[in-house]
């Protein structure tokens, strides 16, 4: 059995959330942290939870207030019982729950999204009730559209259409991922995570995707192969800093430069060499260096936040 590393585990929260949104759906969240500190949103991608986030709210811990939610689906959260539970309205609409419940009257946030979650953020960039509660935004291993174009999980050798077949029949796939085996978490691993990623960091990201029920897999997969955020960029008027490893290649470095090219505030690119998708876990340190940075330049705060 690998030991898992200390910084994945979550630490105790101090408080815990149930959030029901726009359609009736109970949203789960948690809060880590000094409750006075400069407040952070994690929003999380496909296949995930909270638990994700736990090396990023180790490095933030100490003096920031992180939120983490699980999204509909995942984690803690409820499963939406049709088809119309799974858009990205609605993903915008749990956003607005979220941060409408956990960040008092007055004052702000920096959200962060990764790969999912950064499309969250993007949805619901022409929400008032979200624009008003951000200072500023952290766009992590994400994409607007094109995803199945882009997609680099399938080797360079296979072109043209088969490779789009192909690509598109591994992300739609409803099969169950079953238990963690050396197979599935080498495959896991080259999928989403850099190659010289350390073995106890691939059980983690296996651990945590294979928990993701199939159909939920499968129900969120279908609005990601036809994603189009395009237009809702030039919508995100909080300043945005964008991030990705340059080994993703489920959301590779293609996506983030037309993000920022569109984005009305950009705060800058950070490549990450040699990381993959799952860049929270693999890197987290330089993750939440950036979302540290976005605080001590955009959030008011009486709290000293450590360089």
């Amino acid at each position: 059995m690998t030991t898992l590393p200390a910084d994945c585990l979550l630490p105790a929260a101090a408080e815990e959330y149930r959030i029901r949104s726009a359609d009736g759906h109970w949203i789960h969240a948690a809060a880590y942290g000094p409750e006075d500190a400069p407040l952070v949103v994690l929003a999380h991608g496909w296949t995930c939870s909270t638990r994700f986030w736990a090396p990023v709210i180790h490095q933030l811990l100490p003096d920031h207030r992180v939120v983490a939610y699980d999204q509909r689906g995942h984690g803690r959260s409820d499963r939406p019982v049709t088809p119309a539970g799974y858009t990205t309205v609605k993903l915008a609409d749990d956003l607005a729950a979220v941060l409408g419940r956990v960040v008092p009257a007055g004052r702000r946030a920096v959200l962060a999204g990764h790969s999912m979650g950064g499309m969250t953020i993007m949805a619901a960039a022409d929400r008032a009730e979200v624009a008003d509660r951000t200072a500023a935004v952290a766009l992590v291993s994400t994409g607007a559209g094109d995803l199945l174009a882009e997609l680099k999980v399938v080797p360079d050798a296979v072109r043209g259409g088969l490779r789009r077949f192909l690509g598109r029949q591994l992300l739609h796939s409803r099969l169950p991922l079953g238990p963690v085996t050396p197979l599935s978490r080498a495959a896991l691993k080259y999928a989403t995570m850099g190659p010289a990623t350390p073995a106890d960091r691939a059980e983690v990201n296996a651990r945590i995707v294979h928990a993701c029920p199939a159909g939920v897999r499968h129900r969120w997969s279908l609005v990601l192969g036809g994603l189009d955020l395009y237009a809702q960029l030039g919508k995100l008027a909080a300043p945005t800093a964008v991030v990705v490893g340059t080994h993703d290649r489920l959301t590779p470095p293609v996506h983030s430069h037309r993000i920022l090219a569109a984005l009305p505030a950009p705060e800058g690119l950070l490549e990450l060499p040699g990381v993959g998708h799952m860049s929270p876990v693999e890197r987290p340190a330089e993750v939440a260096g950036e979302i540290r940075r976005l605080v001590r330049s955009h959030l008011n705060t009486a709290r000293k936040v450590a360089e």
